[in-house]
């Protein structure tokens, strides 16, 4: 699986931006895909994932301002980021997930960089 994620950039707080990642390869219609961040001298978090089956699940810092939904038919998923904060600045990792066989498999994009000054 491969994943191409777009749409980072610089913003001023309080704007938007959205992300983009699209999967290729071995899809199978049952995974979860999602965005994760790292901010400098951070670990990676959890921001946002959402199953095929449409269950989505947001960290705390960023319900309400956050929106991520897919497209089944391109196997891509979108963040929508508004409201955004310089403690959002981070490099963003797009993420996807399947099971087979009881195993988890991951698999990460490039990573986009997101940079909201204050």
């Amino acid at each position: 699986v491969q994943l191409q994620a777009s749409g980072g950039g610089l913003v001023q707080a309080g704007g938007s931006l959205r992300l983009s990642c699209s999967a290729s390869g071995s899809i199978f219609s049952l995974n979860v895909m999602g965005w994760y961040r790292q901010a400098p001298g951070k670990p990676r978090e959890l921001v946002a994932v959402v199953a095929s089956g449409g269950g989505a699940n947001y960290v705390d810092s960023v319900k309400g301002r956050f929106t991520i939904s897919r497209d089944n038919a391109k196997n891509t998923v979108y963040l929508q980021m508004n409201s955004l904060k310089p403690e959002d600045t981070a490099v963003y990792y797009c993420h996807y997930r399947v099971w087979i066989s009881a195993t988890a498999y991951d698999y990460w994009g490039q990573g986009t960089q997101v940079t909201v000054s204050s």
